[in-house]
C-alpha cells in the first residue's frame, strides 16, 4: 500500500485520499457506509469543506468514534475573521471533533497573509495556538495565487487541480511543493469527469511521490475501483500512455473544468455541465445527455442575460458565454 507524506507536516497517509464533496448527494447512511468501508480498507485521509452542505455532518456521523485513525481536512470560504471563526466552530461541531488536522482557505482570489487587513491568517494562527487546527492550507484554481502561497512560506499544504491534462507550469507547481516541503493535495484528478480511465489517472499520479490525489467518491463501485489499485497499482504502460496522449490531444486548449465557481447563474443555466456538453457527448454514451430534461437545460443558454458573472468568476479566464453558445450549437446537431 503506497503512502505519501504531506511535506513538512509529517502527516503520512495512504496515497488514496477520499474527496468528500460527492457524498452530499447521497443519504447519510449511504455516505456512512462508504466512509467506513474506505477507512476499514486503509484510506486514512478525508477532505471536505464547510461549503459542501452536509458533507462534514456525514463524516462526523460515520467516523467520530475513530478520530485517531485518520487525517481530516476541511475548508473555510469566509473572507472575514468573524466568518472564519463561525465556520471553524460549525465544522468542529459537524465533524464531532475538537480539532482538524488541516484547515484550508477555500479558493480565495488572493493569498491571505499576516497584516493584509483581513485578519484571516492571524485567525488561522490563533486557531492553531488553541489546538483547534494543526496545519494551515490553501486551495485554489488560480495558478498565480497557488504559486504565491507556495513561495510565501506561510502554508503547510496546497490543494490544486492536478491531472494528466495538467500544463507544464502546473506540473512544476506540484514538483516545487515537494522541493519546498509543502504538502500537495491533488484535486480533480479525473478533471471533473472528463477523464474516464481511472487506471491511467492513477498511474499518472503515482509518478509524483509527494502528491496526494483525493478521489471524489459517491458510489461503492467507484470506491472499489480505487481500493483495487492499492495492492495492484496500474503501471504507466504504453497502452495507458496512449490513453493519456489521446486525451491530451482531444482536451487541449480552453475547456471548462467543472469547478462551479461561475455559479449561481441568474438565468438558471447549469454552466459547469452545459459548457462541457460537446466533450461529454463524445466521451460517454450520448443518449444520457439528449433526454428531454437535458434539452430543457441546454435551451436555457438562449436565456443568458450577459451579466458576465460567469466569465468574471472563472479561475481559468474562459469566455464562458461564448463557450456556452458554441456548446449549444454543437448540441443541436445531435438532435437533428
Amino acid at each position: 500500500m503506497t503512502q505519501v507524506t504531506l511535506g513538512r507536516t509529517g502527516l503520512t497517509v495512504n496515497k488514496n485520499g477520499f474527496g468528500a464533496l460527492p457524498i452530499q448527494r447521497i443519504s447519510r447512511d449511504e455516505a456512512a457506509y462508504l466512509l467506513r468501508k474506505a477507512l476499514d480498507n486503509g484510506v486514512n485521509f478525508f477532505d471536505t469543506a464547510r461549503a459542501y452542505t452536509d458533507s462534514e455532518e456525514k463524516i462526523g456521523y460515520a467516523l467520530s468514534g475513530r478520530r485517531d485513525q485518520f487525517v481530516l481536512a476541511t475548508k473555510t470560504a469566509s473572507r472575514t475573521a468573524g466568518g472564519f471563526w463561525a465556520d471553524l466552530h460549525t465544522s468542529l461541531d459537524n465533524l464531532r471533533t475538537d480539532h482538524v488536522d488541516i484547515l484550508q482557505f477555500h479558493n480565495p482570489d488572493f493569498c491571505p497573509r499576516p497584516g493584509d487587513g483581513t485578519g484571516l491568517y492571524e485567525a488561522m494562527e490563533q486557531a492553531r495556538e488553541q489546538g483547534k487546527i494543526r496545519f494551515i492550507g490553501l486551495t485554489n484554481h488560480r495558478l498565480a495565487v497557488a504559486r504565491e502561497a507556495l513561495e510565501s512560506g506561510l502554508y503547510d499544504t496546497l490543494q490544486f487541480p492536478f491531472s494528466y491534462l495538467a500544463a507544464p507550469e502546473e506540473i512544476r507547481l506540484a514538483q516545487d511543493c515537494g522541493r519546498l516541503g509543502v504538502g500537495f493535495i491533488s484535486m480533480k484528478a479525473l478533471s471533473g469527469g472528463l477523464i474516464a480511465n481511472s487506471a491511467a489517472a492513477y498511474a499518472f499520479q503515482a509518478q509524483f511521490p509527494n502528491v496526494l490525489p483525493i478521489w471524489g467518491i459517491q458510489r461503492e463501485r467507484e470506491l472499489d475501483e480505487f481500493l483495487s489499485y492499492q495492492d495492484n497499482p496500474p503501471a504507466l504502460t504504453g497502452e495507458l500512455q496512449a490513453v493519456i496522449d489521446r486525451d491530451r490531444g482531444e482536451l487541449a486548449g480552453d475547456f471548462c473544468r467543472g469547478c462551479g465557481y461561475c455559479l449561481p447563474c441568474p438565468a438558471g443555466i447549469d454552466i459547469p455541465n452545459c459548457a462541457r456538453m460537446s466533450l461529454l457527448l463524445r466521451r460517454a454514451p450520448a443518449e444520457g445527455s439528449l433526454t428531454p430534461e437535458w434539452q430543457e437545460k441546454m435551451a436555457r443558454i438562449d436565456q443568458c442575460v450577459h451579466c458576465n458573472h460567469c466569465a468574471s468568476h472563472c479561475p481559468y479566464g474562459l469566455d464562458t458565454p461564448e463557450l456556452l453558445r458554441r456548446n449549444y450549437e454543437d448540441y443541436k446537431t445531435f438532435l437533428s
